[in-house]
């Protein structure tokens, strides 16, 4: 049994570039050993192969990284495209010891493939930033085949020369005939917004075009915007928000396999292995289905696959803990009027699913699920709606710090008394997934609590939780 959220063997995953054919998503991504002293500086692309996103093939390095002496010393993002006549890899060739030499840190770079296994660079095709843009800013490129015009077209995260300096990020365009030679054409999308606009993707669903790229000036997220053209202009979304996930899920790319789309993820892991701690580079893979909700906005819900493969039902009876329990086994209500309430199911299996649908009435501050709670409540982690807010948000007890949750770990919701909200959770050793109502997700972190007991719980209210259920993997 293969472990659901994907990581090399003793190293860790960031950008994941996705490509699909024959069947299959094939994972291109930046591997991260996290040992110079031990593998050297700089960052290799290695490529993995999933039909499911369950069981994965490792296919090892596909794309080395250079000498220190090289442009791609770090192999840095990019894309996949099938051209007429084989395979064509567009990536980051990243030197940071060029800045001292005069030279451009970053610049485009080229690769081709007959079978998607092993690569030849050409280093003629590497082409930099020209007048205008940052030298050291000019990565992450996304080719995509623009039937209107009848040529290729390449999104790239830039940033401009002048103007304030957290808002010079921009999508910059450029244009080729024959994947080889390329034409810098006006930015695609320069809202003076953002520092970058980092891992640009570009797809269409409906009737509308989705541009997505991941910042971290206003927030450490993945964005989206929407427009009826490639010309523009680009919309914030009329949903409740312009993300997919939170500040644990990053730089993430989307591919579709022809009949649903997926957006391609890492969850974060942070400095030492504590709750708390920074965030780091890099992490686990997380995959996130895309929907296209009513109002042409983007949604985001659990992979089918992902689902089903929590095989195993485990039974369980609600226990009270705290408050008032009525009800029973697979529905309960936790009454806490003016007060927290809770009811355990016992200890939580690893790995692990957990379904419920709640409701709550007017009153209610918080409500949502226990994750791996001591015995005397005093240590664990809470998943709570909080209607008063319209928001969903990952939370531990005790803090050590003075907020209301676990910082920028938070997804806007609507809740409304009375409506039921589904709430479904993925638990493997420290990562967490969350998807809430059918919309939203929500990556975190568990670490400063490897065990404990599982449960439902509410404050200042009630709250209903029916249908509740507990899955493992066998």
């Amino acid at each position: 049994m293969s472990g659901l959220f994907y990581k090399p063997q003793d190293a860790w995953a960031a950008d994941f570039i996705p490509f699909y054919t024959a069947g299959r998503f094939w994972l291109f991504y930046l591997l991260d050993w996290r040992d110079r002293e031990k593998h050297g500086e700089g960052t290799p692309w290695y490529l993995v192969s999933t039909a499911d996103f369950v069981h994965f093939t490792e296919h090892g390095e596909v794309l080395p990284r250079g000498t220190v002496q090289d442009q791609d010393l770090y192999v840095f993002t990019g894309c996949v495209v099938d051209g007429e006549d084989g395979y064509h890899l567009f990536y980051t060739g990243h030197n940071p010891h060029f800045k001292a030499l005069g030279k451009p840190v970053q610049a485009v770079m080229h690769a081709v493939s007959e079978d998607l296994l092993t690569w030849t660079k050409i280093p003629e095709d590497t082409f930099y930033a020209p007048p205008g843009y940052e030298p050291d800013d000019w990565r992450d490129p996304f080719v995509f085949w623009n039937f209107e015009a009848k040529e290729w077209w390449m999104l790239l995260a830039a940033r401009f020369t002048e103007g304030p300096s957290r808002r010079r990020g921009c999508t910059a365009l450029c244009a080729s005939k024959d994947l080889k030679t390329w034409e810098v054409r006006e930015p695609f999308y320069a809202p003076g917004l953002f520092y970058t606009h980092e891992c640009p993707d570009l797809f269409r669903m409906g009737d509308w075009w989705y541009l997505v790229f991941s910042e971290f000036s206003e927030r450490h997220v993945t964005r989206y915007r929407m427009s009826r053209t490639l010309a523009g202009p680009w919309y914030y979304p009329s949903g409740f928000e312009d993300t997919f996930d939170g500040r644990a899920w990053y730089a993430a790319k989307t591919a579709s396999n022809g009949e649903r789309r997926y957006a391609f993820g890492w969850n974060a892991t942070r400095e030492g292995e504590r709750d708390y701690r920074p965030w780091q580079w890099g992490g686990n893979l997380a995959v996130h289905e895309i929907l296209l909700a009513q109002d042409a906005s983007l949604a985001v819900t659990l992979p089918e696959t992902l689902d089903v493969a929590f095989n195993t039902q485990v039974p369980f009876e609600f226990e009270p803990g705290l408050g008032m329990l009525l009800d029973g086994q697979k529905t309960a209500t936790v009454g806490a009027t003016s007060t927290f309430g809770c009811a355990v199911g016992g200890p939580m299996p690893n790995p692990c699913k957990i379904e419920a649908t709640i409701t709550f009435d007017i009153y209610t501050r918080g409500c949502g699920l226990m994750l791996r709670s001591s015995n005397d409540y005093e240590t664990g982690y809470y998943i709570r709606l909080e209607p008063h807010r319209n928001r969903l948000v990952f939370d531990s007890w005790r803090r050590p710090v003075d907020i209301g949750h676990m910082a920028e770990l938070e997804r806007p919701l609507a809740l409304t008394p009375g409506q039921p909200v589904t709430l479904t959770v993925l638990i493997e050793d420290t990562v967490c997934e969350v998807y809430a109502g059918g919309r939203v997700a929500l990556s975190a972190r568990l670490y400063d609590h490897p065990t404990g007991k599982w449960g439902i719980f509410a404050t200042e209210g009630v709250a209903g939780f029916h249908d509740v259920k507990l899955y493992t993997r066998t």
